[in-house]
């Protein structure tokens, strides 16, 4: 609900027609869909006695939650580059963040989710599965579902590993750059104001990249016996069901120009009641 809200207030109000919240404008409608993808149907599993699901339902969940786990990683590190030119580069950030290359550089965080599922689903498919059908998980995620194939995974598991690298850390390291240049330019700034003033643009980016990536990291760079199946639940639910729900919070708290824009979009709605 929260991401929908600022979905519809970046969308109306005028004076969030910028570069960061076009992207956060993006975010919350990735995060929205993530969340659709899990979170009716795990309501239902918790509310009804059969907890089934099938098998359409089955491989759809698991490829939109692939495409869109890969596109929000690929995005955030995009947001991050945005602070970067913002902060090391000001002269030059409307000529390098124009509205064309915003745009094709949202597409591109978007077309990378494809590549990932469709493989990622396909193989899994693909594989042997003779015995229980049953998933110790509340979503399709892969790890679990591995665990009831009856066939040699290994190299899966390396095609698994290398997406994890490029979809997941090479993303992660380029926001690490990103930021270790923004902290150099913000400590080279002369007045305290001009620092904080800095920082205060990409602290709610940073509270989401810590988040995202410590949760998502946990599961995906571990081995299969690292967690116990209950642990490896309480941390997908962290970041599948937990995090999204604190995005529009982590954004809009502490963020006046949202709140501005909340009580202009409320104020105009109040109006046209009375009309």
């Amino acid at each position: 609900m929260g991401n929908i809200l600022i979905i519809v207030i970046i969308t109306v109000d005028a004076a969030l027609d910028t570069t960061m919240y076009f992207f956060i404008h993006n975010l919350s409608v990735i995060v929205t869909c993530f969340t659709l993808v899990m979170v009716p149907k795990m309501l239902v599993n918790l509310l009804a006695r059969s907890k089934t699901i099938s098998f359409v339902g089955f491989g759809a969940q698991m490829y939109f939650f692939f495409f869109f786990g890969s596109t929000e990683c690929f995005l955030i590190s995009l947001m991050a580059y945005d602070r970067y030119v913002a902060i090391c580069n000001p002269l030059h950030y409307p000529d390098i963040m124009n509205r064309r290359a915003c745009f094709q550089l949202a597409g591109a965080s978007w077309f990378s989710g494809f590549p990932v599922a469709t493989v990622q689903t396909t193989w899994i498919f693909s594989l042997p599965f003779c015995g229980p059908n049953q998933v110790n998980h509340f979503f399709c995620d892969s790890p679990p579902v591995l665990e009831l194939a009856c066939a040699d995974t290994s190299l899966f598991e390396i095609e698994a590993l290398t997406a994890t690298v490029l979809f997941i850390l090479f993303p992660f390291l380029l926001i690490l750059v990103s930021y270790v240049r923004i902290i150099i330019t913000i400590l080279r700034m002369p007045s305290e104001e001009g620092r904080h003033k800095a920082f205060s643009t990409c602290s709610s980016h940073l509270v989401v990249v810590t988040l995202f990536y410590g949760t998502a990291s946990s599961t995906y760079f571990r081995p299969k016996s690292s967690y116990s199946p209950d642990i490896k639940k309480l941390i997908s639910l962290s970041y599948t069901v937990v995090t999204p729900m604190l995005n529009p919070i982590i954004y809009s708290l502490r963020n006046k120009d949202v709140k501005s824009a909340l009580r202009r979009t409320l104020s105009r709605k109040l109006f046209l009641e009375k009309m």
